[in-house]
């Protein structure tokens, strides 16, 4: 498991969240993973790409977990 820190943001987007997190090559294959059902957020599959993910969530994507932390 590794950590995503929002740095007093208050939320990222999925599809930046990989795509910064480099599990994804670039925004395109970010959102096309997301559409094809390839990633959970907090143990349910998430399909909206622009999902906001907060404090504390989990995104699942590959067999790679990212927590979200402050």
């Amino acid at each position: 498991m590794t950590h995503f820190s929002l740095q007093g943001r208050p939320f990222v987007t999925l599809n930046n969240l990989l795509k910064i997190e480099g599990l994804v090559q670039s925004g395109g294959m970010a959102k096309k993973v997301i559409t094809d059902g390839l990633v959970k957020v907090d143990g349910e599959v998430e399909l909206r790409k622009r999902c906001k993910i907060v404090v504390g969530q989990q995104v699942e994507y590959n067999g790679l977990v990212v927590e979200v932390v402050d």
